[in-house]
């Protein structure tokens, strides 16, 4: 018959899963090394999985391990939660997964870690770029917060708006185009598109064409921050978000200006799963991330 689980059982895969080793669990424990591999042998057999293989000289997760890492993280951190109502954030020795999108990261990232360390300084904030907006993430807590401009029904999500956001015209410093260029103008240079589909057109060709314009996109990159970069070195015309352009323009010697155009505006919000509404936790590192955008 399979052992049972217990949290302390469940304590020990995730630490196995976090250090990669018997021996570097035993330490994040203060286990013996001993017990820590007895630890393991009976996560085995409960569990009908090895776990942790041999790889080289050193040990490699499972694809089982890794799937039900983020379930076993999630459980631990609603256990801490249920008993320890009142904690201390200088105590406080936590991972939150954020997934977020690189031209909100480039704006938030280094408030947020900055202001998470001052009051927290044994939480880690791992940020994860976007490649699905999927809410299983949330739901098996292989994501605790997502930050983007989605908008998520799922009645077992909470969200709330950070901010509004809207698409800026960026050029070089020493470009060419005035302040405050007319469409006619902005088709006369060539443009960089962002786009993580990797999709050429967009809200501003469709004004374009109702002005029976057309402009010319000669390259399509991934993220709102290689546009920028490659607005920097180039001639190139690129649409990034406002806040991303206000920030880190001069640094890069690049200029923004608004774009003649009625573009959609974007709200940025913040995504959580009901199950983390009143973990003390998260909701300071929710409070933390508004208050950095301020």
């Amino acid at each position: 018959m399979a052992d049972q689980l217990d949290l302390n059982l469940l304590r020990v895969f995730d630490a196995l899963l976090q250090e990669g080793s018997v021996t570097g669990a035993a330490e994040r424990l203060h286990l013996s090394i001993p017990a820590a591999s007895r630890a393991l042998g009976r996560l085995r057999r409960a569990m009908g999985d090895p776990i942790l293989v041999r790889a080289g000289r050193g040990m490699a997760p499972t694809p089982f391990a890794l799937r039900t890492a983020p379930r076993v993280r999630s459980l631990l951190d609603e256990a801490a939660a249920l008993v320890n109502s009142e904690f201390s954030l200088a105590d406080l020795k936590r991972t939150f997964t954020i997934r977020i999108n690189d031209g909100v990261a480039a704006t938030l990232a280094t408030a947020a870690v900055e202001a998470a360390a001052a009051a927290a300084p044994g939480v880690t904030l791992r940020f994860v770029a976007e490649g699905s907006e999927s809410t299983e993430a949330l739901r098996d807590g292989s994501v605790d917060l997502d930050i983007g401009a989605g908008d998520v029904t799922a009645p077992d999500m909470r969200t709330a708006v950070l901010y509004r956001e809207r698409l800026v015209g960026l050029v070089r410093a020493d470009s060419p185009l005035g302040r405050r260029p007319t469409l006619a103008q902005l088709c006369r240079h060539p443009h960089v598109s962002a786009s993580r589909r990797g999709r050429a057109r967009g809200p501003l060709d469709d004004a374009l064409e109702a002005a029976g314009l057309q402009r010319h996109v000669a390259a399509v990159v991934p993220t709102f921050a290689v546009a920028a970069l490659l607005v920097a070195s180039s001639r190139y015309v690129g649409l990034v978000p406002q806040r991303l352009a206000e920030q880190h323009g001069p640094a890069l010697g690049v200029r923004w200006f608004p774009v003649p155009a009625e573009l959609p505006e974007m709200d940025v919000r913040l995504c959580w799963h009901v199950r983390l509404d009143a973990d003390p936790a998260q909701r300071w590192l929710r409070d933390t991330i508004r208050d950095a955008l301020r």
